[in-house]
């Protein structure tokens, strides 16, 4: 890992240390507090406008909030007092996301998002629209889309020890929503993280031009109409290692687990290593699937991987 990349990692995790005793703790009186300032807003937003093109951190206090914010600029964290205490469910700003994001960085620590749906099928926990994003120890579920991300071709996202359950769908007239969906970042980083109960597309969906996905799992066992768990739409460069994928019954799409340059050939995929993984399937599933369909002919590596009866190594396409 790149020394921004850890320290993008850590800053989320420290951050919450920083958190004062005295912090709210009820929506009605002050939920959310900048921490630099003592600062406390009954309103997410307002707290987000106290911070502007800035950077600060807000300390968000346990309750359901049926609220959300857009930050237009600066650097702000959003901070749980207490992990997974703090829940954004089903209200979304400009019929997108619970947090839409584009100031030059974001981190996200400690938050639940949920029951997220709007017009167009991408209802989102996190829309990141600009910037550099940092979620760790978070959760999303039974909505449409966790993250979804545009381009950043400079900048990176790093998720770690975070959830992601019950998302995706391929209900909406544009196409599928997936659990995690980013346009063409510089970096995407995954580690320690769990993918279960997909409801329709991919998991991981990355038009990213390096990705490091690491130490996650990947449980389709009771997923609906899935499609790829990882799906490198443009191929890609970096490592897909010590993983572990279930692949269930119920699929849209069974042909393989890990898709590279399916959709176009924008990225060299020749320093791709996909290695250590185990990929089954789950109880009572018996078909033939392929770990790796490679539609990029690069030179990628795929070694000490332990594969499941009826799992091919590799097809290139």
């Amino acid at each position: 890992m790149s020394k921004q990349l850890h320290f993008a990692v850590a800053a989320a995790v420290l951050a919450l240390a920083a958190i004062p005793q005295s912090a709210p703790h009820a929506q009605g009186q002050g939920a959310f507090t900048v921490i630099e300032t003592g600062q406390s807003f009954s309103r997410l937003q307002d707290a987000v406008n106290a911070i502007g093109n800035g950077a600060g951190k807000i300390a968000i206090a346990p309750g359901t909030y049926r609220q959300c914010a857009v930050q237009e600029g600066g650097e702000i964290a959003y901070l749980a007092a207490e992990p997974g205490s703090a829940v954004f469910d089903g209200v979304e700003c400009e019929g997108k996301a619970a947090l839409v994001l584009r100031g030059r960085g974001a981190e996200i620590s400690g938050l639940v998002f949920q029951n997220m749906r709007v017009s167009d099928r991408n209802g989102a926990g996190i829309r990141l629209e600009t910037g550099n994003l940092a979620v760790a120890q978070s959760w999303f579920r039974d909505s449409e889309q966790g993250i979804l991300t545009g381009d950043g071709t400079g900048a990176q996202i790093v998720i770690d020890r975070s959830t992601f359950s019950r998302l995706g769908t391929c209900e909406g007239a544009g196409g599928c929503a997936h659990s995690i969906y980013t346009g063409e970042y510089g970096h995407l980083r995954i580690t320690n993280s769990r993918f279960e109960e997909g409801r329709g597309g991919h998991y991981v969906k990355s038009w990213a031009r390096r990705v490091d996905i690491a130490s996650s799992s990947f449980d389709d066992a009771r997923g609906r109409q899935t499609n790829y768990m990882i799906d490198l739409s443009g191929g890609a460069s970096g490592q897909i290692s010590n993983n572990w994928f279930v692949q269930g019954r119920d699929k849209e799409n069974y042909s393989a687990f890990i898709a590279v340059a399916p959709e176009e050939h924008r990225n060299s995929a020749d320093q791709l290593r996909v290695i250590a993984n185990t990929a089954r399937l789950a109880p009572g599933v018996s078909r033939n699937t392929t770990f790796v369909a490679d539609w990029s002919g690069d030179r990628i590596e795929i070694a000490d991987n332990r594969l499941g009866e009826g799992i091919a190594t590799r097809d290139r396409r």
